[in-house]
């Protein structure tokens, strides 16, 4: 037994079992070695490939700038057993057991790490030529479908299909984006810090068409509610996406509102000796006062070494990070850290129709969040900001020619 595994109450004889073979599972395997785990340690995937990273697959990978994404983690000189192409079917947490399409596999410690899956269209699927982008698969399908210039409709102005309508116009593509509310992002953002980005679709060549319903998608085309008939060589479907849990129903195991496992402070699940991490699972958020689903990368990122931790037996672990993703669209940087569900308080730092512009939410005169276009040093300091909860003075947050962390009061 190494000193720290006994340090921490956790015998390296016990066998803990990650289900989920992207980023947090990877990650979660990972922490636990390097935080002095010992023990036998099984990472399992229901894709066939080596883990890879996700962002990626909507930039380099689908333009054909890269061939893959896996990570350059040697699994073998860790200890770490893969088991890939393996499906995971249920959880038997009475009998410690987990099942597979390959058959059951014991367990001590069993950490849920299967992220999320994409939202399908009603009545598209089996259409030809209909497309999600969530996998290195679903990359590869696509990357002929962009070489060859094809017309293109994206089902959904969210990130991801802000993301790939920005590659399809790069690869010279014709591509219109359909989206059911009034304005892209709508379900992110609010109105006035979305309009500014209306444009950019335009800027780039791409058509938006908001208030606009899918009806069906025919064999080269897709319908509107209205009537409208958008010519489409392929459909990409973003639509959002859902925690990837449906394999665990009658598990006995808590599920939330939107499906995902309801974890505590320290990312234990409502099954003894099983933890959850990453896009499948919520955790309470005292800095926020309610409970946060978080499908970022940054998320799949940092939730790993506190459930590590927990397993190790550091019972003081809390897992309360503030929120960060960005995201790259039509020329932009954009990058977003923290939560603005319950802000006061919205502040512009420079004009929205600039190349670059920070939002800032306050609540009581501390930042909670803000978003930065093109501005990454807004970012960095403001994240810190929200991580130290200091109160801030809005004028100076409001002026962009100074620094946010001048801000402090």
């Amino acid at each position: 037994m190494s000193e720290q595994t006994e340090r921490q109450g956790m015998s390296p004889g016990r066998r803990v079992v990650v289900v989920g073979a992207g980023m947090a599972g990877v990650q979660t395997a990972v922490a636990l070695r390097e935080q002095g785990f010992s023990g036998p340690l099984t990472l399992i995937g229901a894709e066939p490939h080596q883990p890879y990273d996700r962002p990626p697959l909507s930039k380099a990978i689908l333009l054909g700038k890269a061939e893959g994404s896996a990570l350059d983690i040697d699994f073998e000189t860790l200890g770490i057993e893969l088991l890939l192409g393996r499906e995971a079917l249920g959880v038997r947490p009475d009998d410690h057991e987990l099942d597979t399409e390959a058959g059951p596999v014991p367990y001590d410690v069993l950490v849920l790490a299967t992220g999320a899956e994409p939202v399908r269209l009603p009545g598209a699927e089996g259409v030809p030529g209909v497309h999600l982008l969530r996998t290195l698969d679903d990359a590869e399908r696509l990357r002929p479908v962009l070489a060859r210039q094809h017309a293109i409709v994206v089902v959904g102005a969210g990130w991801i299909g802000a993301e790939f309508a920005t590659a399809a116009r790069e690869a010279g593509c014709s591509v219109t984006v359909v989206e059911a509310a009034d304005r892209p992002l709508a379900e992110a953002l609010p109105a006035e810090v979305t309009a500014p980005m209306t444009a950019w679709y335009a800027d780039s060549g791409a058509a938006l068409r908001t208030h606009a319903r899918v009806e069906r998608v025919e064999p080269g085309a897709v319908v509107l509610d209205d009537g409208a008939r958008l010519p489409a060589d392929a459909v990409v479907v973003g639509v959002g996406a859902r925690p990837a849990t449906g394999w665990l129903a009658g598990c006995g195991i808590e599920l939330g509102a939107h499906g995902e496992i309801v974890a505590d402070a320290h990312l234990r699940t409502s099954a003894p000796d099983v933890y959850a991490v990453g896009d499948c699972a919520s955790f309470p958020s005292g800095r926020y006062g309610e409970r946060l689903l978080v499908h970022h990368w940054d998320n799949a990122l940092q939730g790993p070494r506190a459930v590590a931790a927990t397993i190790l037996g550091e019972a003081d672990v809390v897992y309360d990070p503030v929120p960060y993703f960005w995201s790259e669209q039509f020329g932009r940087f954009v990058q977003y850290a923290g939560h603005h569900a319950s802000a006061d308080t919205l502040l512009w730092r420079g004009e929205p129709a600039a190349a670059a512009w920070t939002v800032c939410w306050l609540r009581e005169d501390r930042l909670v969040a803000l978003l930065a276009v093109g501005r990454p040093r807004d970012l960095a300091q403001g994240r810190r900001l929200i991580e130290s909860g200091a109160r801030v003075d809005p004028g100076v947050l409001a002026d962009p020619a100074r620094p946010l962390k001048e801000a402090v009061v």
